[in-house]
Order: C-alpha cells, then structure tokens, then sequence
C-alpha cells in the first residue's frame, strides 16, 4: 500500500488511549462504588503518577474523563505529568470532564461488598453473576443500557478527532464495554480478560466501529508494587 493510502486511512480514524482510574480504598474492600464519589488511595495516586509518567511523550489531543474524582484524578495526572511538560510534548489545555463516561450506576446496591450482597440479596447476585443483559437493579442500570451509552459516547467523542489520539479515563465497567464492543462479543460472554487500574488500554475508532489493537499494559508499574487489581464488578 502507498504512503498515500495509509496516511489516507490514518486520517480517517481516531486512536484512543483508554485508562481505568487508581486503586481506591473500595476497589481494596471490594465495595461496589458505582456512581458515588470516591477519592484515589495512596496506591491509586501513585498508579496515576506512574501511567502519567508512561504517556508522557505521546500526543495527546483531548482528555475526556468521566466526571467522579477517582478517574478525573487519574486523569489529570496524566495531563499534568511532569515529564510531560519537560519533554513539551502536544497535550490538552485541560481535561474535559464527560458524564456518559462513569461507572455504570448499581442503584441500591451501591456503597456495598460483594459479601453483604450476596448475604442480603442472594437472587440479584444470582442474576449479577450470570450476566443477565437486561437486569438492572433497583434504581440502576443494565449491562445492555451500558454498552449503548458506552458506545453512544465513543463514537461521538472519537468522531470529532478523526487523525489524532485521544485519552478516556473511566471505570471498570466501561473498560470492559469498551472491550466487547471492539472485539464483538456480547454483554452475556464471561470475562476472561484483565480490567486493572490504571492499565493502558489502546483502541482504534473508525465510522464503521472499535478494533482492539492493545490491552491490559502494565509495563510502568514495578514488580510486586502497585499492581493492578482487577474489576470485580464486571
């Protein structure tokens, strides 16, 4: 293919940096955070600091990130990184907060562990666990209701930098709908891939849809300190 051609096609797609927020102290106790607001622990600042640092010499044309602090934080790390702005590398004048990118909402189900759910509400557990698409619980949302808004948000976002690289900061959930969407597989399929913290995730948008082109990239944090902990939500 030309030089021509392939500058042709890169133009016409959007590369995307998706990173999952910082450890925070309910990600620790396996309390399901959902849409609540919940501050980055010790762990998840440095994680933050660390995939900051990791990004710090790739063009970055836009910082979206969903709105709670445990991913706009991480989110403005990676803006913010020192390196960064020693190697003056193409960065956003500020991260641009975005709601359709939170957690997916667990409704009255928020602010509990998994061990107190599966005691008190051993049915909605059951129907958690087995991926029912279209249970949501009680004044929250459906795993079919997050794909839509997940992919509702992509493609408006990415359609508006077509040629250039952007970063997503957000959650758990929304890493693993990113994940099905670009490799087509359903909301109901188990999980068998890693959505850790403040993992690098990179993607690659079109008008025809999302591909997978890396996952799951814990290269910059050190061995045995600060590894990432999986979702345990998804």
């Amino acid at each position: 293919m030309k030089f021509q051609e392939l500058n042709s096609l890169a133009m016409q797609a959007t590369r995307i940096l998706a990173i999952r927020h910082g450890e925070t102290l309910w990600n620790v106790d396996t309390r399901i955070q959902g849409h609540l607001n919940i501050d980055l622990n010790e762990t998840g600042r440095w994680q933050a600091e660390r995939v900051g640092q990791a990004l710090a010499e790739e063009p970055i044309h836009a910082i979206y990130s969903s709105d709670l602090r445990r991913a706009f934080e991480t989110a403005q790390a990676i803006a913010h990184a020192p390196a960064r702005l020693a190697a003056q590398t193409p960065t956003p004048a500020q991260v641009t907060p975005h709601l359709q990118l939170r957690e997916r909402h667990f409704g009255h189900l928020q602010g509990k562990t998994w061990a107190e759910i599966e005691a008190e509400h051993p049915e909605e557990c059951k129907l958690w666990r087995g991926r029912d698409p279209h249970w949501a619980p009680s004044g929250g949302e459906s795993l079919t209701a997050l794909r839509e808004r997940i992919q509702t948000c992509v493609n408006e976002l990415a359609s508006q930098h077509m040629g250039e690289q952007i970063v997503l900061v957000a959650h758990g959930g929304v890493m693993d709908a990113l994940y099905r969407l670009a490799t087509q597989q359903s909301v109901e399929a188990p999980r068998t891939w890693h959505l850790g913290n403040a993992a690098i995730n990179r993607l690659l948008w079109t008008p025809q849809g999302l591909s997978l082109v890396g996952w799951g990239d814990v290269s910059h944090f050190d061995q045995g300190h600060g590894a990432p902990r999986d979702e345990t939500t998804t």
